[in-house]
């Protein structure tokens, strides 16, 4: 039942990005680019959360989950406060 769940959620973030990215790139707002990577980097730390919880449940890799989230925050960040349309 988690797997599901964590798959689904990790799917979720693929297709946010997916269409944030094209629709940047129909429309060229960088909003959305940034949106968009943000989106790319919650689906990578949901898949090190799959690892971490399925694959490796002996393993501790909650350090590099928290790192990929910020990592994955940071775009969106810099494009909410620095960039002007």
């Amino acid at each position: 039942m988690a797997a599901s769940i964590y798959l689904l959620c990790a799917a979720t973030a693929l297709a946010c990005a997916g269409l944030l990215l094209r629709g940047y790139g129909r429309t060229r707002h960088r909003l959305l680019l940034w949106s968009g990577l943000c989106f790319l980097g919650m689906f990578l730390n949901n898949i090190v959360l799959i690892l971490d919880r399925l694959v490796f449940p002996d393993r501790d890799l909650s350090t590099w989950r928290l790192g990929l989230a910020l990592l994955a925050l940071l775009p969106m960040l810099y494009g909410l406060i620095w960039e002007d349309d």
